[in-house]
């Protein structure tokens, strides 16, 4: 039997005035998905358990079936596996995204423009990167370039802020009242104001401007945590897996899980991601293992901006990965089961994740099931009535474990 996990990052959503009181999963012309409904479980599942945020970090180990609450020790360690960096017991990491700030000459007047920094180039972000850890690194603390506007602090022998706001949720709004006051935390904003200061009029910068683009005219730190200790996939499941994403945070809980993790040309993270790549790679693996998770980025990002359009557009894109996937596994012969769900909703209105359960798919090419379910939507999964509690049931289900 093989498996495939198809993720869509926030794809779940809420009814939307400017969608006519629909979601984005309601309008999305994905025949391939609602005709697997037919055949498949359709249902809730609480990704997120209560008293953890939703963030993508706990909702995908959820989701791979890992207890977060078990587990999990912050999102940046999980992202530092992935660029390669060796944590020491003692490391604190943070996410360090490089965003785009207004101008005003205090930093507390600021106001949070765009949390991507107009979804920056890698390979400019980088420059930028690369220069800040020249001004700003010693002994106590390490910038390490990542994907993007993504990028990591360590801090030697360093001790939690616990009060950074991720800039997602704060778009469009004030820094006041969500800058870190804490004793460390203030450490994390003297960082923040000193790296405005130096990006300001930086080459890249000036660049950007000139050609109507957002600079990235600020660090901005969040997701702090500790080196985490993952059990391997294979151990907990005993199966080998695969992992495929643009982004560091999956490709870290993949390496730390011990799955080969498959990078795709032309994998970006949005909407404009190779769609096609991820599902061509994912029957490639399956040749040599027996389960892969395709996690795509892109429902997230469109959400997290506002774009009912490229939210809409991209989980079309991802009918298209399943059609591949599912048909090319029955052209093989292969028996094989599908889950295709995201980790958690990102609404458009509210521009941030939710912890509302989602809905899924189950769909198992040995044994039909019909649950009455029409189509792929939140309201039809709610609709059957059937609910997983966790994202780790949900994978047991989905194992046969």
């Amino acid at each position: 039997m093989k498996y495939a996990v198809i993720l869509g990052d926030g794809m779940a959503d809420y009814p939307q005035e400017i969608l006519g009181g629909k979601t984005p999963l309601d309008l999305a012309k994905k025949p391939y998905i609602d005709g697997l409904c037919a055949y498949s479980e359709v249902g809730l599942c609480k990704t997120v358990a209560d008293g953890l945020k939703p963030g993508s970090d706990v909702a995908n180990l959820s989701v791979l079936g890992y207890d977060p609450k078990e587990c999990y020790t912050g999102r940046s360690p999980l992202e530092a596996a992935s660029i390669g960096i060796a944590l020491k017991s003692t490391d604190i990491t943070a996410r360090a995204n490089l965003v785009c700030l207004s101008d005003e000459e205090n930093f507390e007047d600021k106001t949070m423009i765009d949390y991507s920094a107009g979804e920056i180039t890698t390979a400019e972000a980088k420059v930028l990167i690369d220069y800040l850890a020249e001004k700003l690194n010693d002994d106590k603390y390490r910038l390490y370039a990542g994907i993007s506007y993504r990028h990591c602090l360590v801090i030697d022998n360093g001790k939690l802020a616990g009060d950074l706001t991720p800039p997602h949720d704060i778009t469009g709004k004030p820094v006041k009242g969500h800058l870190p006051i804490s004793a460390s935390g203030k450490e994390y904003l003297r960082l923040m104001e000193l790296s405005a200061r130096l990006l300001k009029d930086h080459p890249v910068n000036l660049a950007r401007i000139k050609a109507g683009k957002r600079p990235a005219n600020s660090l901005w730190f969040w997701g702090e945590g500790t080196k985490p200790a993952l059990q391997s996939f294979t151990d907990r499941y005993g199966i080998k897996g695969a992992m495929i994403s643009a982004v560091d945070l999956l490709k870290g809980i993949g390496k730390l899980t011990g799955m080969r993790v498959i990078e795709v040309e032309g994998a970006t993270g949005n909407y404009d991601t190779n769609f096609q790549g991820k599902a061509n790679a994912a029957l490639d693996a399956l040749k040599g293992c027996d389960f892969v998770y395709i996690h795509m980025e892109a429902p997230d990002e469109c959400g997290h901006h506002g774009d009912a359009e490229h939210k809409i557009y991209s989980i079309e894109q991802i009918d298209g990965v399943v059609k591949t996937i599912a048909e090319g596994l029955r052209k093989s012969g292969e028996d094989f089961s599908l889950l295709i769900m995201p980790d958690h909703p990102t609404p458009l209105n509210l521009m941030t994740h939710v912890s509302d359960p989602v809905p899924y798919i189950l769909y198992n090419s040995t044994k039909a099931a019909n649950c009455g379910a029409t189509k792929y939507c939140e309201t039809e999964a709610s609709k059957t009535g059937i609910f997983e509690p966790s994202g780790v049931s949900l994978m047991k289900k989905f194992l046969n474990k």
